[in-house]
């Protein structure tokens, strides 16, 4: 067996205390392809952290009969600290409560550091352009000097991730489908894996905001394409996804498992791990632009309920949800939503109770949203 199990300390943040992040290692170091899976960035998303339990129970089953054939690392839960996070009995893994923000957001962005050293490097063989690149990669990130706990563990999550081929960070949503997060230069390559696990949305953009992990990991190669220009190959030779699995509700063994198996699959047909997978299931989306992604906002405050099922296809205008006053004149107390594209209803909340301004629904449409702005992502 080639499995490796390590546990990676983060810098104490106060006196008497201490955390680590637990590594789990398959196949030989530096063998090809490399993918890497993590979960539960988001430390209060339980359904990504269950499937890669379950994922680990088939890479162990697989390790003993010798059918790993790349390099494999999994993190199974990405972010100790928004794991301890707790608010009047309320877990809070979404953002740091030093203040440092979104656990999913501000990553390095290594490319113009990069860009410069590699420079009038490059040449006609793409092989030797990607490994140029990887090693420069790893070399910017390791001169990073992070401030604090927070800043060490995406320094640590993205030191393990950059050399791969392939990186998959599962999440969830609030009400949702299993929907998939792409860089747009990886589509239809990527094309494979939202069938595997059976994305009903595909969301693709170049830059979506605020440098997310997947992007941290696979925008580098083409804004490095863009800033050294076209003149010898350098391909996109990381796959880098969030994988979006359901809703934080969506927490069984049988789901799980079934999400493990998917992930299998997609390796086996990536030759990382040896196997049959099978007939390529049928696509169940098309790929959309991040840019044309609908998000309706409460306009008031009240109790949400849906006139829409989730994977609804609207067309614009169609009735969404309602806003309900339980305090207002019955004949009044309605505040309609109405869809202001065509396209699929990806996404509903999970607490029903919302504020001005609050996300209820997101609806992911063909066409690119005039003024959506830089920001792609919420908060």
């Amino acid at each position: 067996m080639s499995k490796t199990v390590s546990r990676i300390p983060l810098p104490s943040p106060a006196l008497g205390t201490s955390r680590t992040v637990t590594v789990h290692r398959y196949g030989q170091p530096g063998a090809r392809p490399k993918a890497y899976v993590q979960a539960g960035l988001h430390a209060d998303e339980l359904p990504g952290m269950l499937a890669a339990h379950h994922l680990l129970r088939r890479l162990d089953t697989l390790d003993a009969a010798g059918a790993i054939h790349g390099e494999i690392v999994v993190v199974p839960v990405a972010n100790p600290i928004g794991l301890s996070q707790s608010v009047l009995e309320y877990h809070v893994g979404r953002f740091a409560l030093d203040g440092r923000g979104n656990f999913n957001r501000h990553y390095p962005d290594l490319a113009p550091i990069v860009a410069p050293r590699i420079a009038g490097q490059l040449t006609d063989d793409a092989e030797r352009n990607v490994r140029l690149v990887r090693a420069a990669l790893l070399a910017a990130l390791a001169e990073q000097q992070p401030a604090g706990e927070t800043g060490a563990l995406r320094q640590l999550l993205l030191g393990l991730s950059i050399d791969a081929d392939i990186v998959l960070d599962l999440h969830c949503d609030n009400r949702a489908p299993v929907h998939v997060y792409l860089g747009t230069a990886l589509w239809p390559d990527a094309e494979d894996l939202a069938r595997d696990v059976g994305a009903e949305a595909v969301l693709l953009a170049d830059e979506s905001g605020d440098n997310p992990f997947d992007e941290a990991n696979s925008a580098p190669w083409w804004v490095l394409r863009r800033l050294l220009g076209d003149d010898h190959p350098l391909p996109p030779a990381c796959l880098a996804a969030t994988i979006e699995l359901r809703g934080q509700a969506d927490v069984d063994d049988a789901t799980a498992g079934a999400d493990a198996d998917a992930l299998i699959r997609f390796l086996q047909r990536r030759g990382v791990v040896a196997g049959d997978p099978g007939p390529l299931p049928e696509a169940r989306c098309d790929a959309t632009p991040l840019a044309g992604n609908e998000m309706l906002r409460a306009p008031v405050a009240g109790i949400v309920t849906y006139s829409q099922p989730l994977g609804a296809r609207l067309r614009r205008g169609e009735h969404v949800a309602d806003i309900v006053d339980p305090t207002a004149d019955p004949a009044l107390a309605r505040t309609p939503l109405h869809a202001g594209v065509d396209g699929v209803l990806w996404s509903q909340c999970l607490h029903r109770l919302v504020r001005p301004g609050d996300i209820v629904a997101k609806i992911a449409g063909a066409e690119p949203i005039e003024g959506r702005g830089a920001i792609l992502l919420t908060t």
